[in-house]
């Protein structure tokens, strides 16, 4: 069962368990479960919550009350489990709330309620040279949401895909971008033609090898996603290799904790400089979220500027680079594919750092199209079709 009442959101949520009591306490109201789980909900946190039209605007569902107008020593006059099971308050100011059992059991905030929550959470699949590649089919994306679906979670929770049957005309990439949102433009463009060029403003644009590498590390947001399109591969070389940037973080931190610490830490300079523009971030190569968990890799470095550390951190931070980049080149990280016309890849670049062989342009024509879009747009994308 879904209970979708008296709640301001546009998903419904599964009644797990059905409200048995609720009990006022002097500063919030807790809530027994069928299951017997006990919910404590604070007076201000049910106020600022309430999903009556007063307080949320139903066309947008975004809210209007903002809890500096709400007294704050208000407190329920009454309460009640209504027919329905849902929680009614009658607020001493006159005001009246209605919660749906489904939509508060799921934003609990009790100890066990946000233990289960975290570990229901989507979790990175650290993946190394025995990866099973997740490979689609354009054809079955373009036409079945469940597809699309399969294939959006595994980009989010492995960070590399491979779409194969895609058309090999110029411009074919955008419809397959365009099944997730709209395209991210740089100053590479909208869509980008890699193929080495005499007038290379990028080393992408050259014939010999790059690196392993996170594309836009000069940006305060490095793109989230990037697609890379074969049109024609006719040269010798230039396969793709990838390592998971995730992976090789969790192996430096059991392996060398002190390292993972100075390259967690000690911000680096990526740039980006050309004929008409000049981009720079300052930011560690790895960066955490608020839980201590890998959240970004951001790593090229033909865009490296000189370090700038302390005296005491500069060899730490120098030890620290070397054992990174030294780790990229271990064959047990590693995944080596060459890439044929009417394939691409589709990878997190805030995680998946990729490389490519050189190639021998007198041997034939080597010519991808690539774009980007942000990592926010793939999982507001999954949101929208799991619901």
């Amino acid at each position: 069962m879904n209970t979708a009442a008296a709640f301001a959101d546009f998903r419904s949520y599964p009644l797990i368990s059905a409200l048995t009591a609720a009990h006022p306490l002097a500063d919030r109201i807790v809530v027994y479960w069928a299951d017997g789980r006990i919910s404590p909900y604070h007076h201000v946190w049910l106020r600022d919550n309430c999903p009556c039209p007063q307080c949320v605007y139903t066309v947008t569902r975004e809210q209007v009350l903002e809890i500096v107008d709400v007294p704050e020593d208000l407190a329920p006059a009454t309460l009640r489990i209504d027919d329905g099971g849902c929680l009614c308050i009658d607020w001493q100011d006159g005001h009246a709330s209605r919660f749906d059992p489904g939509w508060l059991r799921a934003h609990a905030y009790d100890d066990e309620t946000r233990a289960e929550r975290q570990a229901g959470k989507p979790k990175s699949r650290l993946w190394d040279s025995s990866l099973s590649l997740p490979v689609f089919e354009f054809a079955a994306l373009k036409e079945d949401p469940k597809a699309l679906l399969q294939w959006l979670v595994a980009l989010r929770d492995t960070g590399l895909t491979q779409v194969r049957g895609v058309p090999t005309e110029p411009g074919s990439l955008a419809e397959v971008a365009r099944l997730i949102s709209f395209i991210r433009p740089t100053n590479f463009g909208v869509l980008f033609n890699v193929q080495s060029k005499a007038d290379a403003d990028s080393n992408a644009y050259t014939a010999f090898n790059l690196p392993l590498h996170s594309d836009l590390p000069t940006r305060e947001l490095q793109p989230g996603l990037q697609f890379l399109h074969c049109l024609v591969n006719d040269a010798e070389g230039g396969e793709s290799i990838f390592v998971d940037g995730f992976a090789i973080a969790d192996a430096l931190r059991r392996e060398d904790p002190a390292a993972f610490r100075a390259l967690s830490e000690i911000p680096v300079e990526f740039r980006n400089k050309d004929r008409n523009s000049d981009y720079r971030c300052l930011a560690p190569v790895i960066a955490l979220d608020s839980s201590g968990q890998v959240s970004e890799i951001r790593m090229a470095n033909f865009l490296r500027g000189p370090f700038e550390a302390s005296v005491e951190q500069m060899p730490v931070l120098y030890g620290a680079y070397r054992r990174f980049i030294a780790m990229t080149r271990e064959a047990r990280f590693r995944v080596m594919q060459r890439l044929n016309p009417g394939e691409l890849w589709c990878f997190d670049n805030r995680r998946t750092l990729h490389a490519r062989n050189a190639f021998d342009p007198a041997t034939g024509t080597r010519h991808f199209q690539g774009c980007y879009i942000d990592r926010d747009e793939l999982l507001s994308r999954i949101l929208v079709l799991q619901r």
